[in-house]
């Protein structure tokens, strides 16, 4: 007898997963990672972007860099001098919420596009909720033309917390983003049928993939790709292993990196290996049937921000490396990876910052968006 090809995807999907919440999880304590020294510096680019949220590398080598209370800017190659992009939609920039992430992309008609995630107010006469929008841009960079509303979070919030938000491509026209639990940690995550909490999957022009997992489920929201998140900040869609990778904030303790599959359910707030802020429990679980256990977990808590895969030749030691920021203890940390498992985790950088971006240019070169100290570039040292 022979299956269909869908049951046999589920199968394999279903015995991957299995595999995955039985591997042990590491815990890593960030104060005994190894330093990875680099002969490198930290160039000033551009000081005026208080809380750079993402930095868009162009072909040209201008950088898009999206400034969270709500100003997208252009950096241009060799100029230090940041010019506002127009067009962008109405932003609620509050607490954690505004301007977020940018990601380029080609669309499968070659027409470039760029992605942002904002929080919108759209609905609701009082809160907002995550938005993912494309757009073009005009011949000199400096405009916001054609623009579409792809998916926006129901379920408006006045909570200024935990809006995610990143977006990745796959290699087969998907795009994925990601909204965080909105600060309602026992509403949101385990619930099908609310935003918040979720890891989402559309076609690129924003139509629901008709193999999506919660597809058929009454009154499930349709563009979920993954549920049980806190607040996913960081994500990577490795192409060479079509390995999806994802890290997310714990409230104290607890900071998870995941990889994330279809239809999976990662626990939050049933299972965590953190507490509450003020050092009560909220969980005595751990792991639990059904709910996918991270890959490692930092505790203490890092805060980690933005995810980089490392191609460029410029940093040798860095080649071949994912990137991540600590945002609360100011490093960055360098993960090596093999056959999904992080082999070894490096600290480098250390005392650079609260590093809340990261992308490598078109020139090879690393930038750090930093909070209040702006744009930086790793450069050798001579």
């Amino acid at each position: 007898m022979f299956l269909p090809i869908k049951t046999i995807a589920k199968t394999v999907s279903t015995a991957l997963i299995a595999v995955l919440v039985s591997m042990p999880v590491a815990a890593v304590d960030y104060k005994t990672l190894d330093v990875l020294p680099l002969n490198v510096k930290a160039v000033n680019v551009a000081k005026e972007v208080n809380i750079p949220w993402a930095i868009e590398p162009l072909a040209n080598g201008d950088l898009l860099i999206s400034e969270r209370t709500g100003t997208l800017y252009l950096l241009p190659k060799n100029s230090s001098n940041l010019t506002k992009v127009s067009g962008l939609p109405q932003i609620d920039a509050n607490g954690q919420g505004g301007l977020l992430d940018l990601a380029l992309h080609n669309d499968s008609n070659n027409s470039q596009w760029i992605y942002i995630s904002y929080s919108s107010k759209t609905g609701s006469k009082s809160g907002s909720n995550t938005a993912l929008m494309r757009a073009q841009l005009s011949d000199d960079h400096t405009q916001l033309l054609n623009t579409q509303m792809l998916y926006k979070g129901e379920h408006n919030s006045t909570k200024g917390q935990h809006y995610g938000s990143r977006i990745v491509f796959d290699d087969e026209g998907y795009v994925y983003f990601s909204i965080g639990d909105r600060g309602a940690r026992n509403i949101n995550p385990q619930d099908l049928t609310r935003d918040g909490g979720k890891i989402y999957r559309l076609h690129e022009d924003g139509r629901i993939p008709s193999d999506n997992p919660f597809i058929d489920q009454k009154n499930a929201k349709p563009a979920i790709w993954s549920y049980g998140h806190r607040n996913p900040q960081g994500m990577w869609f490795d192409k060479a292993t079509r390995t999806f990778w994802s890290h997310e904030h714990g409230p104290r303790g607890g900071d998870e990196l995941n990889i994330i599959n279809s239809g999976v359910n990662y626990g939050w707030p049933v299972v965590s290996y953190g507490v509450n802020y003020s050092g009560t429990s909220f969980t005595d679980l751990h792991e639990k049937d059904g709910m996918q256990s991270p890959v490692l977990h930092w505790t203490p808590s890092i805060a980690p921000s933005d995810m980089l895969y490392v191609t460029s030749d410029k940093y040798p030691k860095l080649k071949g490396k994912l990137l991540l920021a600590s945002m609360k203890f100011s490093f960055i940390s360098a993960l090596e990876l093999s056959k999904g498992k992080v082999v070894k985790q490096y600290k480098i950088l250390d005392g650079i910052g609260r590093v809340r971006s990261l992308a490598q240019g078109a020139d090879g070169y690393i930038y750090l968006g930093i909070d209040g100290q702006g744009i930086k570039r790793l450069e050798p040292k001579l």
